[in-house]
């Protein structure tokens, strides 16, 4: 790896650190927080594509993971990750990966917003919930479809981070394409 690309990945990783400085938001039927950090993770692949995206939220989880406190709240330790916020975390470094694939791979034809917007909402809801919403029905013993109704109150949140990860994505990319097009070039192969 090179200093450019772990440049990259720490201050991803920091940019995420920093929204987790905006207070969570408690909801009273749910233990899972309204927080602004997965506008980070849906950032991170976007911007830095699937590894390097991943890699940055791979650290992020690792650091938590140590007792940093770097989630909304001022969160950290393993027992926030065994905890029913623990599959949406864990779940970071995937979902950054695989918006960045998905960039990746629909960026050659041109950066076009709605290709973001598809990538964001693909691993950054659906992944993110496909792992949370099994974890917290199995760690609060509530059946699956009851978690899965509960976490309904976070889509529309979670569409305009989307949106936000898009635009931003979009406007850094075309104003500064060399910033990470050696990052990017490095993808995935399928």
């Amino acid at each position: 790896m090179k200093i450019r690309e772990m440049m990259f990945t720490a201050i991803m990783a920091a940019v995420i650190a920093v929204l987790g400085l905006l207070p969570p938001i408690p909801l009273p039927f749910i233990p899972v927080p309204i927080t602004v950090q997965t506008l980070g993770v849906m950032l991170a692949g976007s911007i830095l594509g699937a590894r390097l995206g991943g890699l940055s939220l791979l650290l992020f989880v690792i650091l938590i993971g140590l007792g940093a406190p770097l989630l909304s709240g001022g969160r950290g330790g393993l027992s926030v990750l065994i905890g029913p916020t623990g599959g949406y975390v864990l779940s970071y470094p995937v979902a950054a990966f695989v918006i960045g694939f998905m960039v990746q791979r629909t960026s050659t034809t041109g950066m076009k917003f709605w290709k973001f917007l598809l990538s964001n909402v693909v691993g950054g809801i659906l992944v993110v919930y496909a792992v949370g919403v099994p974890f917290l029905s199995i760690i609060t013993d509530v059946p699956i479809a009851k978690a899965a109704i509960g976490n309904l109150v976070f889509i529309p949140g979670d569409l305009l981070k989307a949106v936000l990860a898009s635009l931003i994505a979009v406007r850094i990319l075309k104003v500064s394409p060399t910033m990470i097009q050696e990052t990017r070039s490095q993808a995935p192969r399928a």
